[in-house]
Formats: structure tokens, C-alpha cells, sequence
């Protein structure tokens, strides 16, 4: 059964084909808004990777090492339990499927972007890695690729998340990266990110900084997208082959925004699938905690760019919270900025204690831990169920997996 999830007008669905415009705008959204000391390395790196997204020795080294190292295509499987578990009184079932990205190496998505950014830093000659990391998954998959590369690599995390993450703050000090605690303001992502723009700044000439979320300054929200893209071409032939077509609605978390954009960019131009994107309520929306960016923020400018963000008045961010280390952030790519406002997408929210029930829901009828961001799409099925047709294909990005985050859930 397929929805129809029309556009806003004509010249919404001709600037959809243009993602970003030459400017590194969505709409209005994305940009440039850094130091100018950061332009030529921003400039290098769009030029860069413009080479490389045609470049055939690139793309084979890309392709042969997400297959050999990173393990994919990682698998669409059917949580028939979970589907069981949603079936309405009336007997209408949805289908729900699972895309397994929980499976990849490192355990999570982030890894598909750090491969490819940190082939690109061999292009670039540059030697010394920095990247910020929430739940620490991003933190992992960057130290893996770097020790893969012979990288040196510098991690900025966030006090608090240090704490409530500390198997992979071990993981990444295992792997050979230095990992450096961030204390100031709310010492989760948000710091974290400023540090390592800061760290940036001061060492453009020989640093790296790979970004793991789909925001941030142009070309990271483009770039990061098309690394994670991969999820959503898979899914696209999976279903395909699963059930002879597409997919009816697609369901991810959405922090920054990195996988639910993967999962969702190859669709953008089938009007006749939902994206669906969750974020993170905390403890309700209409408390001070919460990161429920589309939902309750405005547009303004956060770490480079002109995005959706949690501010008050005067233009001050507003401290998020999220029982997820990884949706803890106040801010969202600006291309998910650009789906919100051109209805092409769809952004809700599900509470801390709706992700943990579904964190417990999902290990219980199918075996699977998901990572404490994962579990507010899984949490989310539960309204989204009831309002569909019999035989809706569903298909959740399972983003990530949970061993990462049983200790947050043991003091629950």
C-alpha cells in the first residue's frame, strides 16, 4: 500500500534535483559561516571531492574496502515479532523492516563517512585527523579508519558523554586515538564540536576534521550525505527484491541528521514514499529538556552554517538534552532544514522514556539491542502503526546497535 506524500509547489520539486545550489545552499539553508581562515581549507576540500566522486581508482578503493572491511551490504530484515507486536485490533499489520547498518563494523553508520572522508585526506597529504563525537560511535569508526591509514588522530568529546560512554572512549583509546574531554558548557556534543572547530583554526595547514553529522559548513552537509547514501541505494534494491517495489515509509533518528539523510536521499524524488524523521523529546517538548530541533527551534547560525536550532530569544542556544549521547545536539543539517519547510519530509518526537521502552521492546521480540538513538525510531512505530493501511512496508534505519549503551540503561 503506497502514500502519497505530495510537494509544496513546482519549483520545490525542481530544486530538489539541485541539493545543494553551487553556494552550498538548501533553500535558504547550509553555507559558510566560519573564520575566513577556514575558506581555503573548506574550498580544497569541495575540490577535492568533487574529483573524487568521478574518480575511478577512488571509488573502486571506496566500494572494495566497505565491502571487505566495513562488511556491507549490510542486511534489510524482517521484524516480523515487532510487526506482530504493532498488528491493530481491527487486524491491520504493517510490515516492518530493518535496516541492519547495526551490523557494519564499528557497530553504526558513522563508519561509511569516515572511510570515505579519510580517503580523501590521503589525497590531501594531510596526516592528523580530528573529529567530535556525542555517543562515541563517530568517535570509533574515525579512529578505526585511522588506524587502518596510519592516521594520527585526535577525538573531542564531551565530558558528560565521556562518562555515560566510557566502552568507547576505551575502544578509541584502544585503537591508538588521543580522546580529549571537553569540559565547558553542557560537556556533551555541542562543546565537543566547538573544540574541535576551535583545534581546527589554529592547525589548518596539517588537520583534517572530519565531521560526522550532515551538517556543519558546505561541503560537509553534501559530502556526508552522499557517503551515507549508500544505506538508502541498498534499501532501494533490497526492497526490490524483498517485495517488488519500493518502500511505503522510511523511519530514522535524526540528531545532526547523517543517517536518516543517507537512508532518505534516494528517494527524495518519489513522491510516493514517506520520510519520516524522530527526534529526541527528552523529557517533553514543552520542558526545557529536550533536542527536539525541527520540532520546537528556529533558523539561525550554529557551528557554520544556517540550519534549524534550539535558541531563546535573543539568538542564545538553548542546552539540549537526550537520555542519547549521539541526539544530544541543538542544532540539524541544514538539509533536513530544507525538507522540513518544503514538506518533503516529516520530523516528530519520541520522550526518554519512550526510546528506553523501545531499547527494551526490540532486544526482547527480536533479539536485537539498538543504540539508545536507533530506539526513538523504533519507539516511534508505536504511533505511526495505527494510522496506516494493511500492508504498509515499513523499513527503520537501525542506525546503530546498543552494547555502547547498556550501563545508561542499568542506572535507569
Amino acid at each position: 500500500m503506497a502514500h502519497s506524500l505530495g510537494r509544496s509547489s513546482l519549483s520545490s520539486l525542481h530544486s530538489m534535483k539541485r541539493r545543494p545550489d553551487i553556494t552550498g545552499r538548501y533553500g535558504k539553508y547550509g553555507g559558510k559561516y566560519v573564520p575566513e581562515t577556514l575558506i581555503p581549507a573548506l574550498d580544497e576540500l569541495e575540490r577535492v571531492y568533487n574529483i573524487a566522486k568521478t574518480d575511478v581508482s577512488y571509488q573502486t578503493e571506496l566500494k572494495s574496502l566497505l565491502t571487505e572491511y566495513v562488511g556491507r551490504e549490510t542486511p534489510l530484515f524482517y521484524a516480523q515479532r515487532l510487526s506482530e507486536h504493532h498488528k491493530e485490533p481491527d487486524g491491520r499489520v504493517s510490515n516492518i523492516y530493518l535496516k541492519r547498518e547495526d551490523l557494519n563494523h564499528t557497530g553504526a553508520h558513522k563508519i561509511n563517512n569516515s572511510l570515505g572522508q579519510a580517503l580523501l585526506c590521503k589525497r590531501m597529504n594531510k596526516k592528523r585527523i580530528i573529529a567530535e563525537t556525542g555517543a562515541g560511535q563517530h568517535g570509533v569508526a574515525t579512529a578505526t579508519v585511522c588506524a587502518l591509514l596510519g592516521l594520527q588522530c585526535i577525538i573531542y568529546m564531551g565530558a558528560k558523554d565521556m562518562d555515560r560512554q566510557s566502552l568507547n572512549v576505551f575502544r578509541m583509546r584502544l585503537l591508538g586515538a588521543e580522546v580529549r574531554p571537553v569540559y565547558f558548557g553542557t560537556a556533551t556534543l555541542k562543546d565537543a564540536t566547538s573544540e574541535a572547530i576551535r583545534d581546527w583554526v589554529t592547525n589548518v595547514e596539517t588537520t583534517h576534521y572530519i565531521l560526522g553529522s550532515a551538517a556543519g559548513p558546505h561541503p560537509y552537509p553534501m559530502m556526508v550525505r552522499d557517503f551515507q547514501s549508500v544505506i538508502g541505494r541498498e534499501i532501494r534494491r533490497q526492497c526490490l527484491k524483498r517485495f517488488g517495489g519500493k518502500p511505503n515509509v522510511l523511519v530514522a533518528c535524526v540528531g545532526g541528521g547523517s543517517n536518516a539523510i543517507g537512508m532518505f536521499n534516494e528517494f527524495i524524488d518519489d513522491d510516493d514514499v514517506r520520510l519520516i524523521g524522530v527526534e529526541a523529546g527528552g523529557e517533553g517538548i514543552h520542558t526545557k529538556k529536550h533536542a527536539a530541533t525541527l520540532t520546537m527551534g528556529s533558523p539561525g547560525v550554529l557551528h557554520g552554517s544556517y540550519s534549524y536550532l534550539l535558541q531563546d530569544d535573543d539568538g542564545q542556544i538553548i542546552d539540549p538534552h537526550s537520555i542519547s549521547a549521539g541526539m544530544d545536539y541543538p542544532g540539524i543539517g541544514p538539509e533536513h532544514s530544507f525538507l522540513k519547510d518544503e514538506k518533503r519530509a516529516e520530523y516528530h518526537f519520541v520522550t526518554d522514556e519512550e526510546a528506553l521502552s523501545a531499547f527494551k521492546r526490540l532486544s526482547r521480540l527480536e533479539g536485537i539491542i539498538p543504540a539508545l538513538e536507533t530506539s526513538h525510531a523504533i519507539a516511534f512505530l508505536e504511533k505511526l502503526c495505527p494510522t496506516l493501511p494493511h500492508g504498509t512496508n515499513v523499513v527503520v534505519n537501525c542506525s546503530g546497535r546498543g552494547d555502547k549503551d547498556v550501563n545508561t540503561v542499568i542506572n535507569m
